[in-house]
Formats: C-alpha cells, structure tokens, sequence
C-alpha cells in the first residue's frame, strides 16, 4: 500500500514574524504545535482514493500519510472535505506529476493538485506538472502544477515545478514556509492573499526559468485599491533565472521592479513594495 491516513490536530497561536531571519524557525516552532489523537485509518494504493475515503463535512484533521515514489494522478480535493493534510518526511519527499495543459483543461484546472477546500495542508511534497515547456507558439501552452482555492490553506517545504503558470495562488489566505518554486514567466498568479517565508535554515528559493525576452514572477489580479489581496515574500530568494522585505533579490530581477504591462490603468490597482531588500535586482528606494 502506498498511503495511509491517521488523525492529528494542530494548534496555531499567531505572532509577529522576527526581522532577523536567523530567528524564525524558532519563532515557527514556538507557535505552530501538533497533537496527535487516537482515531481510525486505512491503506490506499492511491492518493485519490485516500482522499475520497474521507467524509463530506469533515471536520477534524486527517493526514493522508504519502510513501516515497512517484504518483502520477491529477488530485483534487472539493471544498467540502475541510482539514486535510498531504505529509511525508523531508529526507524522502514523493513526487505528485500529471502533464496536463490549459489546452486540454483550461489553465487553472490544468494543476497536478487542486486544493478547493479550506484548511488544507500540504508538507515535505514535490509537486510537478510535466507537460511540454511552452515555446511561445503553442495555444494553451500553460502548465499549472498547484492551484489553491481554499482559505487558510498552508505548504511547507514543498518543491512547485512547472512552467508558465506554475502556482494558481487563486484565493484566500495562503502561507507558504521554505518552499522552492520554479517558472518561467507569470509563475505566481491569481487572486490569493498569502506570506512566502524563508526561514533561513533551508535551501529554498525562487527560482526564474531563462526565457528569451520579459520573464514575470507574480501577476497578482487585484481589480481595486479596497481588495484584501495580494502576495508578499518575506526572507526569501528569488535567483536563476509584491512585496518583498528581507529578500534576497539576484540579477535576474529588473530594479525597476514591476511593469503594468502597456496597461497603465492597472497602477490604480496595483502596489508593488520591497523593504530592506538585498542584491543586484533590490531597489532601495522602493
């Protein structure tokens, strides 16, 4: 059998986040604790299945427990099966693949896993999609390899790969820990409201695929000032080849920071900040 599921419930005090990065995973550990309860389970020989064996209107949290090796399943968990966590070790991490296209599904339902439930979390996971890279000719090219549609939703440690359209941050509240995210232009996109952090301990980054011409990290698609959204990295590293504090920002980056794409209407909407941000593409005066 490939996953097992057992009970497990979390406790979440909130805190603000320290200015020294050397500080946060134990600022984290100080105020994210996890209980493990007593309960039922079960063995699947696929991660689908383990997530349809749990109720409609759950509301205690389950961990769906992954083994190490390669899943290739387009997953999707509705919105009515709350509490939910995707987990494995860090030190053996599987890998969830599906090579599915906007052509065939539509962009945002183009992603190897769609979370559309509330309280959702994923660790230790890598989450690819390994459709075609898109050359710049192909219709419907895009390759989504994770779309979050519930609120409250967390990811730590996981490796996001994929192309154009990479991470579907769609909406609701969303916080990101030590995750490694890889694409090639608007790679960080929707309408979600959520904290990249790094804790400084691991190797995580993001990371810009070299394409010829403009490359766009995030295409955050707040349509007025007063919308709650919006996306901000904080200890990261963006390298290879908005708001950014304490970032690790390399050459890849234009200083400039942000464009409205020939669309200046968009700079009423719109706010990109950095604060005490280092490197070649940091602008200190933003």
């Amino acid at each position: 059998m490939c996953v097992s599921i057992l009970l497990f419930a979390p406790i979440i005090v909130s805190q603000l986040i320290p200015a020294d990065k050397s500080q946060v995973n134990s600022w984290f550990n100080g105020i994210i604790k996890s209980v493990k309860k007593e309960g039922g389970g079960g063995e699947f020989d696929t991660i689908t299945k383990a997530i349809k064996s749990v109720p409609s209107g759950n509301t205690k949290r389950v961990i769906i427990s992954i083994r190490p090796r390669s899943y290739k399943e387009k997953i999707r968990i509705e919105r009515n099966k709350p509490f939910i966590t995707l987990l494995r070790d860090p030190q053996n991490m599987p890998n969830l693949t599906f090579d599915s296209t906007a052509k065939q599904y539509g962009t945002i339902d183009s992603a190897t896993l769609i979370t559309e439930c509330s309280y959702f979390v994923g660790a230790n996971l890598n989450l690819l999609n390994t459709a075609p890279r898109p050359d710049g000719k192909m219709v419907g090219a895009q390759v989504v390899a994770l779309r979050v549609s519930g609120d409250r939703s967390t990811f730590y440690n996981c490796k996001i790969f994929g192309f154009q359209d990479t991470l579907c941050d769609d909406r609701g509240n969303h916080f990101f820990k030590d995750c490694h995210i890889r694409g090639t232009i608007d790679f960080i996109f929707r309408s979600g409201k959520s904290l990249y952090l790094k804790s400084g301990m691991q190797n995580t980054k993001i990371f810009v695929e070299g394409d010829l011409g403009l490359t766009v990290i995030t295409a955050q698609v707040r349509e007025s000032s007063s919308e709650d959204t919006g996306y901000s990295f904080v200890h990261g590293s963006i390298f290879g080849t908005t708001k950014n504090a304490y970032t690790e920002m390399g050459n890849v980056v234009n200083p400039v920071g942000w464009s409205h794409n020939l669309q200046p209407e968009r700079a009423k909407t719109i706010y990109y900040g950095e604060y005490k941000c280092t490197g070649q593409g940091a602008n200190p005066k933003t």
